[in-house]
């Protein structure tokens, strides 16, 4: 296992799903964890369940001085910054875009690329400080395709992606690790919604295809060590056993 030993990691969107089961394991591992959300109440018991090395922050990723009082809380408690997981996203409304709401698909906007950015902007500045850390930005294999009903989650995906390349090409040379994940479908609130648009197949789907948030937790652990550095730059998958069984992972369909 991984050992995180002093560490300190943030997580966005730490209230629920994902965020909390990675949360919870790089706490066992060790780590520091500063959890983020707009949740207060969930963190705040989350935080209190973990133990004294977690850290409650409530914080909107869509508000830039909010990402920033993010950053400034951590270092101040923790002293460093050694992971990002740039974990918070919505995909709620889920429509076509001829009934689209623009406010709504702007919010997404906002916090799906936008709140990657703001935490770009104010982590990366304190990894550079103290020579190194690692970011990793949760994707999707929407990054790649089109979805009807998915404009938004699709578009703000791909520019995840994007900002993930950048990050590795600006960055990489300076002991900043960047890498994408994109975990395929996972069992949380989100597949809850999916299903009740009925829109496109991935809304058809069995509910028992879709793995446990912990999977995603413990592929980010794995993702902070130097026997992911193949994918630094890029999106890692979830939805191959060749990866998975890298993550130490069953095999898809198990």
């Amino acid at each position: 296992m991984t050992d995180m030993t002093g560490k300190t990691a943030i997580i966005t969107g730490a209230s629920r799903g994902i965020g909390e089961a990675t949360a919870r394991h790089l706490a066992s591992l060790g780590a520091n964890v500063v959890l983020a959300a707009r949740s207060e109440g969930n963190i705040t018991r989350i935080a209190n369940e973990i133990g004294d090395r977690a850290l409650a922050v409530p914080c909107d990723v869509s508000v830039y001085t909010e990402v920033e009082a993010l950053m400034t809380r951590t270092i101040a408690q923790f002293g460093s910054i050694d992971l990002l997981v740039n974990n918070a996203g919505l995909i709620d409304p889920i429509a076509r875009i001829e009934d689209s709401d623009p406010e709504a698909w702007s919010h997404i906007v906002d916090v799906n690329f936008k709140g990657v950015y703001y935490a770009y902007r104010t982590a990366i500045p304190q990894m550079l400080k103290q020579g190194g850390g690692t970011v990793i930005n949760i994707s999707s294999g929407a990054a790649t395709g089109a979805l009807e009903g998915w404009s938004h989650y699709c578009s703000t995906k791909a520019a995840v992606l994007s900002l993930t390349k950048c990050g590795h090409k600006e960055f990489g040379d300076k002991g900043i690790r960047v890498i994408g994940l994109s975990p395929g479908t996972v069992a949380t609130e989100m597949q809850v919604q999916i299903k009740a648009s009925g829109i496109n197949p991935v809304s058809q789907l069995d509910p028992e295809v879709h793995i446990p948030p912990n999977y995603v937790a413990k592929a980010i652990a794995f993702l902070t060590t130097d026997k992911a550095d193949d994918f630094l730059g890029t999106d890692f998958t979830l939805k191959t056993n060749e990866e998975r069984a890298l993550a130490g992972l069953p095999p898809v369909g198990r």
